[in-house]
């Protein structure tokens, strides 16, 4: 319509000369427009105005590059329109309209690409070469000192010829060039770049840290101590990035549940069992190619998926600003929780991409780490069965004779003498306590054969009870087993029987005559793919362990029993108990408080996996 208005002179009435342009001369139609013009350029200002005062920080900083580019255009589209309307010079003054319509073009562009890439603007990633990025800030020189020389032939139009105007234009790419060259941190191509150091005149000590973050990226493969690489990354988020908070959750092997390991403000350590592998928030990384999802509105595009909101929602009390995924291959392990900085200011595209690289790296040496621990447990059980091995077979060796010699002492002596009667049976006693012991070292230190076979839990669980009623009774105690289902398991009934029973024992051994100890059956949720896990819980309410204690209990030859009679333990029973629960591929985990009681938890996977070597070496050779 405008086009066709044209020929009719409602839009254009005519043309003027100037002293260095043509301009139109206005129809009626174009003051309509320059109305129009004005009025919607009015409204748009307005509405970001307000629109910024409502919206996150980074959001603002989006925003505030709109209005920046806006704003220009609509500036210099008003100057270029007043020739039209008959204005010559600028109101109040002498001075020359000049036309700035391509330069406000040019600068629209610039300051768009400019939030494109720095600030995310309209959600555009954009990724350069090496070389593409050089040429875009030769040219980001190019057009600046374009831009200016323009404005000086404007300001002293005598003092430039074609010659002096393109020279200048020549002696500024050739400066860029060598300095680019000789000078590469100036143009980003070093440690640190032109752009963050301009940035950091505004906002501080905003990319200070970065620089640390990267040396730690290159020191963290050299950590074998998990204490001291979560100290030392303590640090670098509590002085360096300056967080406000952040957790470290991580899967705990004996338990097959996740829990909060380390974090700032320091808490005790927590277990969510409402977070599984198969939870939204691993699904979500598993089946997309995010390498974290951002909790807070500012860093959320519109269109949030149903995944994506119940992952927010699982997590929403530690108040993360992002979440980061530790993984082993495709088994989730962890998760690394950020929260906002000290600071207020955003997280940059920069910030993101490190701490991607950050989890990336921590993730595999974490779970080296982890893979490491597993092993070293199994070759402390072998070295122990080795040593037990040895011992067993020598003493078997010295008490054979004395055995035999003093069942042969009892027939001839045959009540003779007083003192024979007395010492004779507390030293055959003695000996049979002690080839006890040798068959428990026997057992522990060779590699029995898991003969595997699905079996009830639940009925074993029962038979187990009913071997343990003589005890029970003995003490005045009982055993609590609620009804379950019928569970089917892949298992070696009578090496888990055995490990129950000593279990089970132990529990009324601790316990105080008259009271109850309780067995309780579960199924757990699917750990791993493909997997599914039950749990056999041995609850007491006896005097408990000493923290002391119980980080060694499960060693072998540490023992708590002191009676000094033939009760007294030897240290083997629970060594041997975890050894078979190894052997199954599952954990044994011991929880105990001092007057408050211990429960035992034995976890195995419904159905057996046979690999041929000791778990921890199993996974070591899988990874």
């Amino acid at each position: 319509m405008l086009a066709l208005s044209n020929a009719l002179g409602f839009f254009t009435a005519g043309v003027r000369k100037l002293d260095y342009a043509y301009y139109s001369v206005a129809g009626p139609g174009f003051w309509l427009f320059a109305v129009t013009y004005l009025a919607v350029s009015s409204a748009i200002i307005i509405i970001l105005l307000r629109k910024l005062q409502t919206l996150q920080r980074l959001h603002q900083a989006r925003v505030k590059a709109l209005l920046w580019a806006t704003g220009i255009l609509i500036a210099f589209g008003c100057n270029d329109i007043l020739p039209i309307l008959g204005f010559n010079t600028y109101p109040f003054t002498k001075v020359a309209i000049f036309p700035f319509g391509s330069a406000a073009a040019i600068f629209y562009g610039i300051i768009v690409g400019y939030s494109v890439l720095q600030h995310h603007l309209l959600d555009i990633h954009v990724t350069l070469g090496k070389a593409a990025a050089h040429a875009v800030r030769l040219l980001f020189l190019f057009l600046i000192g374009l831009l200016l020389l323009l404005l000086l032939t404007v300001f002293r139009p005598g003092e430039f010829t074609p010659f002096t105007f393109f020279g200048s234009l020549v002696v500024l790419m050739a400066s860029a060039l060598v300095a680019s060259t000789f000078f590469p941190r100036l143009f980003g191509k070093g440690e640190e770049s032109l752009e963050q150091r301009i940035l950091s005149d505004r906002y501080g000590d905003r990319f200070e840290y970065h620089d640390k973050v990267r040396s730690f990226l290159q020191e963290v493969q050299f950590y074998n101590n998990p204490d001291l690489l979560l100290n030392d990354l303590d640090a670098l988020f509590v002085k360096t990035i300056r967080v406000r908070n952040y957790q470290i959750i991580l899967l705990d092997e004996s338990t097959h549940v996740f829990a909060t390991s380390r974090g700032h403000p320091k808490m005790p350590p927590t277990q969510l069992p409402e977070l599984r592998a198969d939870s939204p928030i691993f699904q979500l990384f598993q089946n997309t190619t995010a390498s974290y999802l951002a909790f807070n509105l500012a860093y959320i595009m519109p269109g949030e998926t149903e995944m994506e909101r119940e992952a927010r929602q699982l997590l929403k009390r530690f108040e993360p600003e992002f979440c980061f995924p530790f993984f082993s291959g495709d088994e989730p392990f962890g998760l690394l929780l950020i929260g906002e900085k000290t600071s207020g200011t955003a997280y940059t595209p920069n910030d993101l991409l490190l701490l991607t690289r950050l989890v990336k790296n921590l993730s595999l040496i974490l779970n080296q780490i982890r893979l490491k621990k597993q092993v070293l447990l199994a070759e402390e059980l072998e070295l122990l069965g080795r040593m037990s091995r040895g011992m067993a077979h020598d003493l078997n060796n010295l008490l054979t004779p004395v055995s035999t010699f003093l069942q042969m002492t009892r027939e001839t002596v045959n009540g003779n003498t007083d003192e024979a009667n007395e010492l004779l049976p507390t030293c055959l006693r003695n000996v049979g306590t002690i080839q006890a012991y040798v068959k428990d070292a026997l057992f522990f230190s060779q590699n029995h054969t898991v003969q595997v076979a699905p079996a009830s839990l639940d009925q074993l669980i029962q038979k187990v009870i009913d071997l343990a009623e003589p005890k029970l009774k003995r003490r005045q105690m009982r055993a609590e087993l609620p009804d379950y289902p019928l569970t089917m398991i892949e298992m070696d009934s009578v090496l888990m029987q055995r490990c129950l029973g000593n279990i089970i024992s132990n529990a009324i051994d601790a316990s105080a005559p008259g009271s109850a100890i309780r067995l309780e059956l579960q199924r757990l949720a699917t750990t791993e793919a493909g997997r599914e896990w039950v749990r056999i819980s041995i609850i007491d309410h006896g005097e408990g362990i000493s923290r002391e204690n119980l980080q060694r209990l499960s060693s072998a030859y540490f023992t708590t029993k002191d009676s000094g009679d033939e009760n007294r333990g030897f240290g083997l029973g629970l060594a041997i108990c975890r050894k078979i629960v190894h052997q199954h591929g599952g954990n044994l985990n011991i929880a105990s408080e001092e007057k408050k009681g211990t429960t035992v938890t034995v976890d195995l996977p419904v159905r057996f996996a046979q690999t041929g070597l000791p778990p921890a070496l199993a996974l070591e050779e899988a990874a």
